[in-house]
């Protein structure tokens, strides 16, 4: 029973967990704004109305998904 939980949880994580623990991202936003984010701590991505990530520097950002049109990643050294 524990490796199926554990199977099911690591499912669960986001895509970007396999560029490593930490990435930059730059989202485009509807309107031609970008917006460069640093440190974006991988593991802690949940999606949902809203996607909430944590930083290294302690920030915790949530992100309105409706006005989202792409994000780039980028890997950085841990």
């Amino acid at each position: 029973m524990e490796k199926e939980w554990e199977d099911i949880k690591t499912n669960l994580l986001s895509s970007v967990t396999k560029e490593g623990k930490y990435v930059t991202q730059i989202i485009h936003f509807k309107g031609g704004y970008r917006k460069t984010i640093h440190g974006v701590d991988t593991v802690s991505i949940e999606t949902g109305k809203f996607t909430k990530f944590t930083c290294k520097d302690g920030r915790f950002i949530l992100i309105n998904d409706e006005n989202v049109l792409m994000v780039e990643c980028f890997k950085e050294e841990d």
